[in-house]
């Protein structure tokens, strides 16, 4: 019963974690200048959906814990290695790799937090939202044929 619990607890989740990994796509394929096609997002957004079924298959039949590394790692490893093929790139695959490990990490960390859980995944949002502006604060957003004057 405590692993439905917890399953449920990460589910909770689930629309921030999607949201933040689109984003991420978002943001490497305006660097990189490799569209992203919207049948890959689908892709992506169902692996990232059975995620949450193979954590609550899986921790039927072991502790929640081991089932959450189990489905996370699989998880992770099909979404990097997805990302490393459409970027053509092991450096790419591995940024996600490390990117996805520490959503997954953190999302772990906020469900083992019953009484703080809140405080840190608040905090954790302000961090993550920070480092988008500080990451993204040199990318053209208008394209490289117009800039912020000519848009009106």
């Amino acid at each position: 019963a405590d692993q439905y619990n917890k399953t449920m607890r990460s589910v909770k989740y689930g629309i921030l974690f999607i949201g933040l990994t689109f984003a991420f796509f978002f943001i490497i394929e305006v660097m990189q200048k490799k569209p992203f096609h919207p049948v890959q997002y689908v892709l992506v957004g169902l692996a990232l959906v059975i995620f949450y079924t193979l954590l609550l298959a899986i921790s039927e039949y072991i502790l929640f814990d081991y089932a959450y590394l189990v489905a996370a790692t699989a998880t992770i490893l099909l979404i990097s290695l997805y990302a490393k093929s459409h970027f053509n790139s092991w450096k790419t695959g591995s940024i996600f790799f490390l990117m996805l490990s520490c959503l997954y990490g953190f999302i772990f960390v906020l469900i083992r937090l019953e009484d703080t859980a809140l405080l840190v995944g608040s905090i954790g949002l302000f961090i993550v939202l920070a480092l988008v502006m500080f990451g993204s604060r040199k990318i053209n957003w208008y394209g490289p044929e117009q800039n912020a004057n000519s848009s009106f």
